[in-house]
């Protein structure tokens, strides 16, 4: 898996990679929207709330997979109302950190229910071992 940065494409503005590509037999992970609910159900009121809850929920389908971070290769956000910029930067710097998969960040009108102010798609790459 080589992750670039094209020279002639703008460097990435936030903390992502412009393309990663797969040219090794493994194993593809594609998780279905995470949105930031908790186990039992209860959604916190806060979006940058559930903005940490659908990470951690990426992490917890990672870890079923016996997979985790460092295999992440696309994030896709999908974010309703206000985050503050510097605020939703550090959460997701400090999630992807060193790993820095593609992404894609979107403020979207709704998502599946009015409580919903996050989602996020992601995918994952693991060599065979």
């Amino acid at each position: 898996m080589e992750k670039r940065n094209p020279e002639l494409v703008h460097q990435p503005v936030a903390p992502y990679v412009h393309q990663i590509e797969v040219n090794e037999p493994g194993r593809r992970l594609i998780l279905s929207g995470q949105l930031g609910m908790q186990q039992n159900g209860e959604v916190p009121e806060q979006p940058m709330e559930q903005l940490k809850l659908a990470l951690q929920n990426i992490d917890y389908n990672l870890q079923e997979a016996n997979m985790n971070r460092s295999h992440l290769t696309k994030l896709t956000f999908y974010l309703v109302g206000e985050f503050p910029l510097s605020e939703r930067r550090d959460v997701i710097q400090g999630y992807v950190g060193d790993g820095l998969p593609c992404t894609t960040l979107l403020y979207v009108a709704a998502l599946a229910a009015p409580q919903f102010k996050v989602e996020i798609d992601a995918e994952a790459f693991a060599p065979n071992e």
